[in-house]
């Protein structure tokens, strides 16, 4: 992927960056000269969170202040790169290592655009690191192959098009890769997931990629990775189908969080699956009513087409289940009920195991990536009964969205599975800084934070 990063090691013309909060910046200004005070004076200037302030000197410029909130939250300082005059700067006083970190990170992100196809307004001004922060570089680059994936339309990002990628990953990894695609899917036993996708002119598949020593710690990613999701015969409504090419954000994670635990040489053995299909409408869609088997061999019956994305991520949590991972995770974007209970920036963590869940929002707090645990309520399992299949993909109520959902997949779990499931937006709405309108990735540092040590996935190490 292209280095976005705006961060350069060598600059013959850095001007000086000074980070600082409201707290710390009467300290500052008391060490500086009388004109810079007088000059800061007049405009009043405060070091409000998120401002910046440009400072004058014999020929022009002499530096600036850019004004932060929390010091360790990277997008404290995203508002940097595109609020400061296009050059570089180099950041003063700035010894902690952890604050760097977040410093270079906070400051990518706020330089990333998605380029492909209109080019940026304008070039985001550099931070100048002589000895960049390796895991910071890792970790932007594995957001930016979320937004990227997320951000490209279905045209450019179908099952073909994620396959593509995981290869190139398998390959510069040293990875295996196996793919069950179009009618292999039903001799490989992926019924559900060949059921959704059969519609496509683009055959639907599972994509399975294995990593690293037999004796490591097993991890399985799982990612939903539904290119566009129509809601099948079951049509969504303009505004809710505009932004479908989104609905494989799950597997946008899934794939970037495996590329960068590979990237980092987690210990780690890593199995990444993504069922990868398109929901689209024809004359052999899924229709509501039909009755459709799993991999489990647990019969579903489709009370709507639009709750496709569990149907795909059921036969992906059983091929997980049967190669004996000492932790699942899986992300999809699976619910709007999610949004509604936790609005867009917090995504939906479910856990079956208590450790996993407590270790994921404590990494989640450590890197400003936050999630929240909701429960996996079983008496709701009543909102899925069916009468004439093992369990209903949706129901007539709207109550517990999010939990039903959650609930529909553990039914894919063995019991004494340890699982995960994060139910995820995986986009802005509106820009802000760091967070341009689009794709975006969520919980995603948090995860990778939890597990690259393995203890967690190890827990008896």
């Amino acid at each position: 992927m292209t280095d976005r990063s705006a961060i350069t090691t060598q600059s013959a013309a850095a001007k000086p960056l000074w980070c600082l909060t409201a707290e710390t910046f009467p300290a500052w200004l008391a060490q500086q000269p009388a004109d810079i005070a007088r000059w800061i004076g007049a405009q009043a200037y405060a070091a409000n969170t998120g401002s910046v302030l440009l400072l004058p000197g014999a020929e022009g410029i002499a530096g600036a202040i850019l004004a932060i909130g929390d010091p360790l939250d990277p997008y404290a300082y995203a508002h940097g790169p595109l609020a400061l005059p296009v050059g570089d700067w180099t950041p003063q006083d700035m010894a902690d290592d952890v604050q760097r970190a977040a410093l270079q990170l906070g400051w990518s992100l706020g330089a990333y655009r998605f380029d492909r196809y209109k080019a940026a307004l304008r070039e985001p001004a550099r931070l100048l690191l002589a000895n960049p922060d390796a895991e910071a570089v890792d970790v932007f680059a594995a957001c930016c192959r979320v937004r990227d994936m997320v951000h490209t339309p279905t045209e450019h990002m179908g099952p073909d098009e994620i396959e593509a990628i995981a290869r190139g990953i398998a390959a510069k990894h040293g990875a295996r890769i196996d793919v069950h695609a179009g009618d292999d899917l039903i001799t490989g036993n992926y019924p559900a997931i060949h059921a959704v996708g059969r519609a496509s002119h683009r055959a639907p598949r599972i994509i399975e990629l294995n990593w690293g020593d037999a004796g490591a710690p097993h991890l399985a990613i799982v990612g939903k990775g539904v290119c566009f999701d129509t809601g099948g015969l079951n049509l969504k409504a303009g505004p809710g189908m505009r932004n479908m090419k989104k609905d494989m954000g799950g597997a946008a994670h899934a794939i970037a969080l495996a590329e960068l635990l590979m990237q980092r040489k987690a210990p780690l053995r890593i199995t990444l699956l993504v069922p990868a299909v398109e929901n689209a409408v024809g004359p052999n869609a899924l229709r509501p009513g039909e009755i459709i088997a799993t991999r489990k061999g647990v019969s579903v019956e489709i009370d709507n087409t639009d709750a496709e994305g569990r149907l795909v991520l059921a036969d992906a949590l059983v091929r997980a289940a049967e190669l004996q991972p000492s932790l699942v995770v899986d992300f999809a974007t699976l619910t709007g009920a999610a949004r509604v209970a936790l609005g867009p920036d917090l995504p939906a963590l479910y856990a079956n195991d208590d450790d996993v869940a407590h270790a994921w929002l404590q990494a989640g707090s450590e890197q400003r990536d936050p999630l929240w645990r909701m429960p996996l309520w079983q008496p709701y399992l009543r909102y899925l009964i069916s009468g004439v299949a093992d369990i209903a993909n949706g129901s007539s109520t709207t109550m517990a969205g999010s939990v039903t959902a959650a609930l529909f997949l553990q039914k894919f779990v063995p019991v004494e599975q340890r699982w995960a499931h994060v139910d995820v937006y995986s986009w802005n709405d509106s820009d802000r800084p760091g967070r341009p309108a689009g794709g975006e990735a969520q919980s995603l540092r948090a995860a990778f934070a939890m597990l690259k040590d393995a203890k967690i996935v190890n827990p008896q190490s």
